[in-house]
């Protein structure tokens, strides 16, 4: 799928399931950044324009797959559900927009010949966690339920900084624990073999 094409599928994802009140904001700030274009990490997977853009969508897709095998309890309500899913699954990295930069290094190509290459580096604006940041960024337009917060902050799993914490969360509310999950098998299953890797 071509990056055009992935992004009229977010679009349309998007309209069709988040329709609460900011949501439109939101949507008109995230095409006045670099979302669509970023990568989803410098080197450890999609690091290559519109990275950010696939990798959202993978977990998206796994993360709908998760739900179909795993029944769970949630606080979230039912006619809500298919609204929360989108918004845990395509925005939980949304930390990342306008947060990479493309940099130039020296290396040594095929010839031995020392040769200027682009990479990208990093450029952070707002110094907070990842998943904590993706958490304020939305909340800034949009009202987040708490089992939504809990699945972004703690999609990365453990920390180091608070130990235990992700796995109460993970108990407390399981649709954080397969959004864990789905980020996992997007990162290390659906985008293996990537470009960039």
């Amino acid at each position: 799928m071509s990056s055009i094409d992935n992004k009229e599928r977010f679009l349309q994802l998007y309209r069709d399931n988040i329709t609460r009140e900011g949501s439109d904001k939101l949507l008109a700030w995230l095409e006045r950044t670099d979302f669509f274009t970023a990568p989803a990490s410098t080197k450890y997977h999609s690091a290559f324009e519109g990275g950010l853009l696939l990798h959202s969508l993978a977990v998206y897709d796994r993360l709908l797959a998760n739900m179909s095998l795993n029944a769970i309890k949630t606080a979230i309500p039912e006619e809500s559900y298919a609204e929360s899913v989108a918004v845990i699954a395509l925005l939980h990295d949304v930390c990342k927009v306008n947060f990479y930069t493309v940099e130039q290094r020296n290396v040594k190509n095929e010839e031995g010949k020392w040769v200027q290459v682009p990479y990208y580096g990093i450029k952070d604006q707002l110094p907070y966690g990842h998943g904590e940041k993706s958490a304020y960024i939305l909340s800034g337009f949009m009202k987040l339920h708490r089992e939504e917060t809990m699945a972004i902050r703690w999609h990365m799993g453990e920390s180091k900084d608070y130990p235990g914490m992700a796995a109460k969360a993970f108990r407390m509310y399981p649709l954080a624990y397969l959004l864990h999950i789905s980020d996992g098998e997007a990162t290390f299953l659906d985008e293996q073999g990537e470009e960039g890797q």
